[in-house]
């Protein structure tokens, strides 16, 4: 794996602006907003390659809520399959994800075309928990052969940039919580003040219709 991809995903990742500037000139719109918001939300990415590890990818990703090993792959074709050493790469990375509790992804550049080039895929694990349990359903795990080999078809992976917002919408969904959370105390602060001052309202009307009625008694 060329170091010239590893890095370009490093600094995606790491939120710097040159990297995501970088990578999303022939992106659209929407997905160079969606990319965008790493840079609010970055990882601390360590370069694991080298360290005698097995199954700690080629990077780590790390932030307070969040934590992923990450095997980078790039090719001129769509699929990468997996044989004698990427198999026991894939392996480890089963291993140590079912063992830590953790998520391995592999992120796939796909050389030679525009916008989006990267896709990521999640390494199948049954330990997670947590908020790695809330994300499992979204992103795809790696597709299987005839004869049930995992590998790796471009097109059947997670763009970046839904991967971004994906693990980036934290931040939205708090202030949309909080705004939410504001609107219902102001609404219900105002429904008791009103029905504080209907019932106050409907006590002295009452209490004067029945000085009236007691004034009209005595006259008769």
């Amino acid at each position: 794996m060329s170091s010239k991809y590893e890095r370009e995903l490093r600094q995606v990742l790491a939120g710097l602006t040159k990297g995501v500037d970088a990578i999303i000139k022939s992106c659209s719109e929407i997905e160079k907003a969606k990319m965008k918001l790493i840079e609010k939300r970055p990882f601390l990415v360590v370069r694991a390659a080298g360290s005698g590890i097995e199954g700690s990818g080629d990077l780590l990703a790390l932030r307070g809520d969040l934590c992923f090993p990450i095997e980078v792959k790039s090719s001129k074709e769509a699929k990468l399959y997996l044989s004698g050493r990427t198999v026991e790469q894939y392996n480890s990375l089963v291993y140590e994800g079912n063992r830590s509790c953790l998520m391995p992804l592999y992120a796939y550049r796909l050389k030679g075309v525009r916008g989006d080039s990267w896709r990521i895929f999640r390494v199948e694990t049954e330990t997670l928990h947590g908020k790695l349990r809330k994300l499992e359903p979204s992103i795809p795990c790696l597709p299987l052969t005839r004869n049930g080999k995992p590998y790796l078809n471009w097109e059947d992976g997670m763009p970046l940039n839904e991967f971004i917002a994906l693990v980036c919408s934290q931040v939205n969904d708090n202030e949309t919580k909080m705004k939410n959370l504001q609107t219902r105390s102001n609404i219900t602060t105002s429904y008791m003040k009103f029905e504080g001052h209907t019932k106050n309202t409907e006590i002295k009307t009452k209490h004067k219709r029945n000085i009236l009625a007691e004034l009209k008694r005595r006259k008769l």
